[in-house]
């Protein structure tokens, strides 16, 4: 049986399982802190991040845009992927902007794990910044329609899904819910689905020093 290393709060990793289990594929979760000592996840990526999807002969994918491309070409039904070029383009544009937001927010959460002198108060800004635009851009995509991109659920969906949840966990005070209406429609729709009800992020304690 495959293998996922994830962390519980990880959007990256949500990714993942939920194309997964929208894809019916039977694996096995494996939970850890990647910013500990004790974690697994340098025998299997030599990035030291996560998540990893472990296959059955021990060798392994990572960085979740690869893995979904993996799982994609490896289990093609259903698509989580236009077949269509200008939409596959389109879905791949807001996995890009979806995970930028993401990227911005976990360097956000490390510079708060910095003493309040040593925070930059300039970087800070800048990531938020990211952050706005991002889901700026991803409720203008998104509009009102019921799918982010195209006809049927997809990549797109799972990005902004992912991204959007992530932020009530790691940002709770950010007012996306009050800015943009369209898009907690269309979160609320998504975490109604079986593959994200089963993979609901929560955080994690860090034990080490990491910053």
């Amino acid at each position: 049986m495959l293998r996922l290393i994830s962390a519980t709060p990880s959007p990256y990793a949500r990714k993942v399982r939920i194309a997964l289990a929208e894809k019916a594929i039977p694996f096995e979760l494996v939970t850890e802190v990647p910013w500990d000592s004790t974690t697994r996840t340098p025998q299997h990526n030599p990035l030291e991040k996560l998540p990893v999807l472990i296959f059955e002969d021990g060798s392994s994918v990572y960085e979740s845009r690869y893995i979904l491309e993996v799982i994609e070409a490896r289990w093609p039904v259903p698509p989580l992927v236009p077949a269509e070029t200008w939409e596959r383009l389109a879905a791949r544009k807001v996995e890009v902007i979806a995970d930028g937001v993401c990227d911005a927010c976990v360097l956000l959460f490390w510079e708060r794990h910095r003493a309040p002198e040593q925070q930059s108060a300039e970087w800070i800004a800048r990531q938020r910044r990211k952050v706005d635009g991002g889901l700026r851009a991803l409720a203008e995509i998104a509009g009102g329609r019921e799918w982010v991109v195209g006809e049927r659920f997809g990549l797109a969906d799972i990005c902004t899904g992912t991204v959007l949840r992530y932020l009530d966990v790691r940002f709770p005070e950010h007012p996306w819910r009050s800015q943009y209406p369209n898009l907690v429609a269309l979160s609320a729709r998504l975490e109604a689905r079986p593959s994200f009800a089963a993979s609901v992020p929560v955080p994690q304690v860090i034990t080490d020093k990491v910053v």
